[in-house]
């Protein structure tokens, strides 16, 4: 863990530790906390400190930068984990979730999030269990890839807290993925624009099947695992409208999906969009794929002042109104 804690984060722990000025009538973020109880949470944190006559939250705040300041980061995980504990919250879990969630929207600008572990949390690295979805955010950061990059973050974010979003949104990054690839290639989007529909369409054009392809000492196992992803795919989609949030729940709803099973989901999304676009980048070397301006809307995210993002391939040349050439030894898009 890093030492560093960016201002805004400081300030979320302090609202939640606080549960903020006790003159304010917006509803409190964590648990308000007297003074002498301040004194005492910081205390078990391995921080002394005594408000006395002063004012809660400043005095808070002071110390908080404080361990920040001198690098503690065995304290200041401490503190984070604590703010964060689900035993304060066991009359009201879902302040507890909303806690959590209101914190890593906050901590995932300095790399870092709260895991629910069982009956505790974890302060972890964002990027450092999840290799495949880093692989995929690697690949995606230089060429600038929005619309995925936005939908990728708020699945990672969410998978402790809101499960079900997380699913959806993980849904959402093969679905930008395939989508784009429709749309560079000029072939009619389809009338049903589910995930399992929107990626059949994308493996018939961009030709994935093995035979011809790779030797036949091993064609046939590659199809296996082509046939793999298909059927993850499939199972996001279905898994997305029976128990994600893409069509609402009502309050109090009962949930069907926990972190396992929507961790699950997202690094099954990120190993499908990382291959598509490698895939994409191995037939069509030299064609930029754009993201549709329609889709840099989504989830709240202002649309870029071009029309499109642009995944860049390192001999990139042709411009959008050019129709891609099929790679030597293409094979015509399987049935």
């Amino acid at each position: 863990m890093q030492p560093f804690l960016s201002p805004q984060s400081v300030e979320a722990l302090v609202q939640v530790i606080s549960g903020g000025s006790g003159n304010s009538v917006a509803p409190s973020i964590g648990i308000y906390r007297s003074a002498p109880k301040i004194d005492a949470f910081m205390r078990a944190c391995g921080v002394r400190m005594a408000i006395g006559s002063g004012s809660r939250v400043p005095t808070l705040a002071a110390e908080i930068e404080g361990v920040v300041a001198r690098g503690d980061t065995q304290i200041l995980r401490t503190i984070i984990e604590a703010a964060a504990n689900p035993a304060d919250f066991i009359d009201d879990p879902d302040k507890g979730a909303a806690v959590i969630e209101y914190l890593n929207q906050r901590l995932a600008f300095d790399q870092l999030a709260i895991r629910r572990r069982g009956t505790k949390v974890e302060l972890v690295d964002a990027q450092s269990n999840a290799p495949v979805v880093g692989a995929l955010s690697a690949a995606l950061t230089p060429i600038n890839f929005d619309t995925v990059t936005r939908d990728l973050e708020r699945a990672l974010a969410n998978a402790d807290t809101d499960p079900e979003d997380a699913v959806t949104s993980a849904c959402a990054v093969v679905e930008s993925v395939c989508r784009s690839i429709i749309v560079e290639l000029g072939v009619e989007m389809p009338a049903k624009r589910d995930i399992q529909t929107l990626f059949r369409t994308v493996r018939d054009q961009l030709g994935l099947d093995p035979k011809g392809e790779f030797k036949s000492e091993v064609a046939e196992d590659v199809r296996t695992t082509l046939g793999g992803l298909a059927a993850c795919i499939h199972g996001i989609g279905s898994l997305r409208t029976h128990g994600g949030d893409a069509h609402g729940r009502e309050r109090g709803h009962a949930r069907y999906i926990d972190a396992r099973i929507a961790r699950l989901a997202i690094h099954s999304a990120g190993a499908a969009a990382l291959f598509l676009i490698e895939t994409w980048q191995f037939r069509h070397p030299t064609v930029e794929l754009h993201v549709e301006a329609s889709r840099m809307t989504r989830f709240g995210g202002a649309p870029r002042s071009t029309a499109a993002a642009t995944i860049t391939t390192p001999a990139a040349s042709c411009h959008r109104n050019k129709k891609p050439k099929k790679a030597v030894g293409q094979n015509d898009a399987s049935s």
